[in-house]
């Protein structure tokens, strides 16, 4: 008696033309219809592990770590120099879902550059700016602008430590005038010291000393004073009673 076997169905060609199309593992250069290429690894036809990507537009490269077709994990991201054609990095540090997250450096030019925090994009927790112009920021930051408590320290020496709030100081705080050996400690909005005290500090080591030393403020008889306060709470309490 004859055996029939049923005959194995046969898929489609379009199907295994499209499991050999889909990216998985290590290739060689990918390029996309805009000229964009990348070299990596992939997994589920996206980029996925360490990979290198080309945009052609503006020449940007991008060398580092992927997940599901994004940067992901840590990469560095570099520019061409219009001056000398050769790359200069721009970003170096953490990255998730295509945006810089977590610690990293971002350079602004070539005296310029940020070492930090990051969240979305923008600078956002606490860094390290330094300034083309030999300023030093060192404190919190939120949406790219200094905000919370953090210290700028100028090219000349002076500082100020006390609080931030977009960008500027806002609140409490001390400037210390070094050059000229005092200190000024008060309450500032917008950038503008609204009220506070001033007094000598280091006067006898700053480089450019005020002509005059600002004279001590002090009670002449403060056992007076307080015996006063004493005898007027005293009376108080038995007015009270």
């Amino acid at each position: 008696m004859p055996i029939f076997k049923c005959p194995q169905k046969s898929e489609p060609l379009w199907k295994e033309w499209d499991k050999k199309a889909q990216k998985n593992g290590l290739r060689h250069q990918v390029f996309a219809v805009n000229g964009d290429h990348y070299v990596g690894e992939w997994k589920d036809n996206m980029k996925h592990g360490k990979g290198t990507q080309v945009w052609k537009k503006n020449g940007a490269i991008y060398e580092g770590d992927w997940k599901s077709g994004k940067r992901d994990g840590y990469g560095t991201l570099s520019l061409p120099d219009q001056e000398t054609g050769k790359y200069k990095r721009v970003y170096s540090g953490w990255w998730k879902g295509d945006k810089k997250c977590g610690y990293g450096i971002q350079f602004f030019g070539p005296k310029e550059y940020y070492e930090g925090d990051w969240c979305g994009n923008q600078r956002s927790g606490w860094g390290r700016m330094y300034y083309s112009n030999g300023d030093i920021y060192e404190g919190q930051w939120r949406n790219d602008k200094p905000e919370g408590e953090g210290m700028l320290r100028l090219k000349n020496g002076n500082r100020y430590e006390g609080n931030w709030q977009r960008g500027v100081k806002n609140g409490s705080g001390r400037f210390f005038h070094l050059d000229h050996g005092q200190l000024f400690e008060g309450f500032w909005v917008d950038d503008v010291a609204k009220c506070g005290t001033m007094i000598d500090f280091g006067r006898d080591e700053a480089p450019q000393p005020t002509q005059f030393p600002i004279p001590e403020v002090k009670i002449l008889d403060p056992d007076g004073v307080l015996e006063e306060a004493l005898a007027m709470f005293k009376k108080t309490e038995e007015e009270g009673d």
